[in-house]
């Protein structure tokens, strides 16, 4: 008997894999534990090295360039994941921006260049990949980002993510509600405040990470590994009749008030 968690013969996409330690490292590990055949994108030639490695352990079968901001690098992708493959079985994107400036400043204060460059990295990435993944997926598939809770809640010095993390919420319902009847699903995971590389651009992380292991009732704070779990999961056949969830891995803080 296969297991319940089974991502044999799947072919799965990652997009946003900074270093060993970034979520998307933690859901490509999973990913590959459960039997997946894995691709990955490096932002550019000074982050590839940091990536190769992560690449290479998890046995990937490619890695690409991939720039949202630089024009017809995400077509590219997409169409190396059609000449390589044939089709897609599910995506993982994992990237955010926004410049220090607007985002360590308050979000009354953000500029509209800062606020625009934001949405399109973190938010319309999503839907564009969505878009070039649809003709990939004719027996149906997944799709994922990571958002946070200061998408819901006003988390200190989160600042602009915040806006832009309730619109990649909202994007992933109208995309579950638009793409379900082929079959393809998404999801947004949410987990806790982890120590990341993107995170570190947040002011005052640190104290942010204290107060959500002092808040969540498990009392500790969440991995990477604990995110691929759940991404593993909902990638597999074991979470096909679920879709256009925002789901929480953050050991119960967003029950606290």
């Amino acid at each position: 008997m296969k297991p319940l968690v089974d991502l044999s013969g799947k072919r799965g996409l990652v997009v946003g894999i900074a270093n060993e330690h970034s979520i998307a490292a933690g859901c490509a590990a999973a990913f590959a534990q459960c039997g997946a055949t894995l691709a990955a994108t490096y932002l550019n030639d000074k982050a590839k090295p940091f990536v190769e490695p992560v690449a290479e352990r998890l046995g990937m079968d490619w890695l690409a360039p991939c720039d949202v901001r630089e024009p017809g690098q995400l077509e590219a992708l997409f169409d190396e994941v059609r000449a390589r493959w044939g089709k897609l079985d599910f995506l993982l994107h994992s990237i955010a921006f926004a410049p220090r400036e607007d985002l360590q400043g308050r979000v009354v204060d953000c500029s509209a260049q800062g606020f625009a460059l934001a949405m399109d990295v973190s938010c319309h990435s999503f839907l564009r990949m969505a878009r070039l993944a649809e003709p990939l997926m004719p027996d149906g598939g997944c799709l994922m980002c990571v958002t946070f809770y200061g998408s819901e809640r006003v988390v200190a010095h989160y600042n602009l993510m915040g806006p832009v993390k309730a619109a990649l919420e909202s994007a992933t319902r109208y995309v579950a509600a638009e793409l379900g009847s082929k079959g393809i699903r998404a999801h947004a995971l949410s987990p806790g405040p982890i120590a990341t590389r993107a995170a570190s651009g947040i002011d005052r992380f640190d104290e942010l990470l204290e107060r959500a292991a002092a808040a969540a009732p498990a009392g500790t704070l969440v991995s990477i590994e604990d995110v691929g779990a759940l991404a593993a999961f909902l990638a597999s056949d074991a979470a096909r009749h679920i879709t256009g969830t925002i789901v929480p891995v953050d050991a119960g803080q967003q029950l606290m008030a």
